[in-house]
């Protein structure tokens, strides 16, 4: 048992609402293409001047009123992004600073799409040393570092923000985490320039280095070979069996790889809930969007067993089991 509890839960995703037409105009492809491949039929993209910590920000505000708390009441925000307002200081800064929560330290996560596993990871550690409550947000805005013409992933992303505040008393209690790292391919998922090893000269610019690149057919392989075992084994270790999961939550990366995936896993009883129909890949922001938006809807009872499952650029891969 982790010993910390989710006390409310908040999304937040942009008006603009961009259709698969608009977002393939210039990659060659229609949405008859994109809704066969992904089953994505819209996603939202951030308003110029929209900026990660901006959705963090109005997600962080939904859960704190989902919890019954203010500001105040934070020790701790983390935000799990791989798309930051600024190499740095960390969103996280600019969101305490947007939010009033003057007494929270803050910091960034970066384990790409798993993000929001790892940083519930961190924040029970946080909660431990300092009490208190902890806000954890998942906040990506793809659409910034998209290559238009790039059919295998302009169509794939939306931007977005998820949230889950944490108490060590309360609230749905996170059972168990655990979190995988798998470095030798960490090149499958990559912007190539931005950092210390390739700055964002112009060099760099003329080559598109500065977008997002993904090796489709390999992230596919990836997941639909590791994760199957990775989940039955992570069930295994928290002592739960596949007939215990009322509800999968995964990482919303494409629905067509998800239904394969979740026809392995052998779940019998479980629900899976989807929300990238509507808004696509939202990266770190997918797993605590996609659960806000189920526990608003009264998906979930209490007792129920939910399995959160992340992967991504890393490639990492993350796991947390939600008793509600």
């Amino acid at each position: 048992m982790t010993g910390i509890g989710i006390l409310g839960t908040g999304a937040h995703v942009p008006d603009r609402v961009v259709s698969n037409d608009e977002a393939a105009a210039e990659a060659g492809v229609d949405d008859a293409w994109v809704v066969r491949k992904t089953a994505i039929r819209e996603r939202r993209w951030a308003a110029p001047g929209q900026a990660t910590s901006d959705l963090a920000a109005a997600a962080g505000r939904a859960a704190l009123r989902s919890a019954g708390i203010t500001a105040a009441d934070l020790s701790v925000i983390i935000v799990a992004t791989s798309t930051p307002d600024r190499p740095q200081p960390p969103t996280a800064a600019y969101v305490q600073h947007l939010l009033g929560a003057v007494d929270a330290a803050a910091f960034d996560v970066n384990a790409v799409c798993s993000g929001e596993v790892f940083a519930l990871a961190a924040a029970e550690g946080v909660l431990r040393r300092r009490g208190g409550c902890a806000l954890v947000i998942g906040a990506d805005v793809y659409s910034r570092i998209l290559n238009p013409a790039d059919r295998r992933t302009v169509v794939l992303f939306g931007d977005g923000a998820g949230a889950m505040v944490l108490g060590l008393k309360g609230g749905a209690r996170v059972r168990d985490i655990s979190a995988h790292t798998f470095g030798e391919l960490s090149s499958l998922i990559e912007v190539p320039a931005g950092g210390s090893r390739q700055p964002v000269d112009r060099a760099a610019l003329d080559a598109g280095l500065q977008f997002f690149t993904m090796d489709g057919r390999a992230v596919r392989a990836f997941v639909e070979d590791r994760l199957p075992l990775l989940t039955k084994q992570f069930l295994h270790e928290s002592g739960v069996g596949p007939g215990d999961v009322a509800h999968f939550v995964p990482h919303q990366a494409n629905g067509v790889m998800l239904d394969a995936v979740f026809a392995e896993l052998a779940l019998p009883r479980a629900t899976m809930h989807l929300t990238l129909t509507r808004y696509g890949n939202t990266g770190a922001a997918s797993i605590p969007i996609t659960l806000a938006e189920a526990a608003r809807s009264g998906a979930f009872r209490p007792g129920d067993l939910i399995l959160l499952a992340g992967f991504g650029g890393g490639m990492a891969v993350g796991f947390a089991l939600v008793e509600w």
